[in-house]
């Protein structure tokens, strides 16, 4: 901190009160690729859990009965 004439001027930490790390970066990243993950994996299991049993293709019969 240094004081000129009336005006105090501060550095960037001592403004915000800390360093920057920049952790949020990662946070962000991890988040993202976990999201990416927690949704292929309920799309793909809710496909799988939805197959028909006698195989591909769905006839029009069988997506009547929900199957």
């Amino acid at each position: 901190m240094r004081k000129i004439g009336d005006q105090i001027h501060l550095d960037t930490d001592e403004a915000r009160g800390g360093d920057t790390p920049n952790i949020v970066r990662y946070v962000l990243l991890i988040s993202l690729l976990l999201a990416i993950v927690a949704m292929s994996a309920v799309w793909i299991l809710g496909a799988l859990s939805n197959a028909p049993a006698r195989g591909w293709p769905v006839t029009a019969e069988q997506h009547a009965l929900g199957g």
